[in-house]
C-alpha cells in the first residue's frame, strides 16, 4: 500500500508537470546517466541548449531564460526522479524477500508482472514525451498523455489488489452476483470518465467553455461534433470531450447513487466511500471548469490547485470501486 501510495503521488508530479508546461524539458531518456541533475553552470547551459532546439521553445517559449528553464526542469526531473525511487521500492525489497525466503511461491510470478508493468509504463512515458519534440507541437499528443495515465490507473490498480489479497480477511468477503455486475460496470464507466479527463486536461479543453451548468451557454454548444472524419472530435474537438466528460460524470453520479441504494439494502455498508467521493468529485469537476478561464499572473493558482485535487479524488473514487469489488467478489455467496 505504500507502494499505491507513491504510485498515486507520481500520477500527481505528472500533473504537476503537465500543468506546468514542463514536460518536455528534458530531452533525452537517460535512464541511469540522467538520474543525476545538471551540477554546474556549463551543465545547464548544456541542458538549456538542447530545449531551445525543441518546438515548444521555438513556438512557444523564445522568451525563456535560464532560471525559467531550471524551474521546468524541476518537475519534469523530479517526476523521473520519484519514478526511480519507485523502481527501488518495489525492485529491492523484491530480490531480498526472494533470497530470505520470506515471500510465498504464489507471489512471486505476479510481483514479476508487476515490475515489468512498471517499466512498460517508463517507455509509455518516454514514447508520450517523444511526440512533443517533432514538428510543430509544442505540448505533448493528448491521446499519449491519455495513454500514460491510463497505464500508470492499470498499475495503481494491480498493486492495489495485491494490497488487498494481503491485508483484507477473507471472512469480509462475500460474494454477491448482482453487485459484482454492478461493479464492473461503473468500474469500466470511471474508466472510460478518466480517459476523458485526460484527454481533457491533454487538450486544455477545461477553457473553452468555462460555464456550468451550461456549455457556453447552451446545452448543445457550438462547434459540437464538427470536426471530420468524426472519430477526431473524441480525440481532438475540445467542445465535444468537455461535452462528454459532464455527461458522463452525470451518469457516474446518478449509477453510483442508485449502487448505494441497492448495497446498503444488501448489508454492504463500505458502499457510503464511492458516493462521498463521486459528490466531492463532481463539486471539484465544476470548479475547475469554472476556475480554468480566471487570469493567472504566476505559474500556480486556483486552478492548477483544484485541477490537482479533482484528478486525485477521481484516482480514490476509482480504487474505492475496486475495493467494493474485491469485497463482493468473495467465494461464499452468502449474505453480506
Amino acid at each position: 500500500m505504500i507502494g499505491v501510495g507513491m504510485l498515486m503521488i507520481q500520477v500527481l508530479l505528472g500533473g504537476i508537470t503537465r500543468l506546468t508546461g514542463s514536460g518536455l524539458s528534458i530531452t533525452e531518456w537517460d535512464v541511469v546517466t540522467g538520474t543525476l541533475p545538471p551540477l554546474n553552470q556549463q551543465q545547464w547551459m548544456t541542458e538549456f541548449h538542447k530545449y531551445q532546439l525543441t518546438p515548444q521553445y521555438r513556438l512557444l517559449n523564445t522568451d525563456f531564460t535560464l532560471g525559467d528553464f531550471k524551474f521546468i526542469f524541476f518537475w519534469e526531473y523530479t517526476h523521473r526522479l520519484w519514478a526511480r525511487i519507485i523502481g527501488i521500492v518495489f525492485l529491492v525489497p523484491f530480490v531480498i524477500f526472494i533470497a530470505t525466503k520470506r515471500i510465498r511461491q504464489d507471489m512471486i510470478i505476479p510481483l514479476v508482472v508487476l515490475v515489468m508493468l512498471g517499466a512498460m509504463q517508463g517507455l509509455v512515458g518516454w514514447i508520450m514525451v517523444a511526440s512533443g519534440l517533432t514538428g510543430d507541437a509544442i505540448y505533448v499528443n493528448p491521446v499519449k498523455l491519455t495513454l500514460h495515465f491510463l497505464f500508470a490507473m492499470g498499475l495503481i490498480a494491480y498493486t492495489f489488489w495485491f494490497g488487498l489479497q494481503l491485508l483484507v480477511r477473507e471472512q469480509r468477503r462475500r460474494k454477491d452476483e448482482g453487485l459484482i455486475k454492478w461493479c464492473i460496470a461503473l468500474l469500466t464507466l470511471v474508466a472510460i470518465q478518466l480517459a476523458f479527463g485526460a484527454l481533457m486536461a491533454g487538450n486544455k479543453a477545461a477553457s473553452a467553455a468555462p460555464t456550468w451548468p451550461s456549455i457556453n451557454g447552451a446545452a448543445w454548444p457550438a462547434g459540437l461534433w464538427s470536426e471530420t472524419p468524426g472519430i477526431r472530435n473524441l480525440f481532438d474537438n475540445k467542445i465535444t470531450i468537455q461535452f462528454i466528460h459532464r455527461g458522463l460524470a452525470y451518469l457516474i453520479f446518478c449509477a453510483i447513487a442508485a449502487f448505494t441504494w441497492k448495497a446498503y439494502m444488501k448489508g454492504l455498508r463500505s458502499a457510503w466511500i464511492p458516493m462521498a467521493l463521486v459528490c466531492l468529485q463532481v463539486m471539484l469537476g465544476i470548479y475547475t471548469v469554472l476556475t480554468s478561464d480566471y487570469p493567472r499572473t504566476g505559474p500556480w493558482g486556483t486552478f492548477q490547485w483544484i485541477a490537482q485535487a479533482h484528478q486525485l479524488v477521481g484516482m480514490f473514487l476509482f480504487l474505492s470501486l475496486l475495493y467494493v469489488y474485491y469485497l463482493v467478489h468473495g467465494r461464499r455467496p452468502t449474505r453480506i
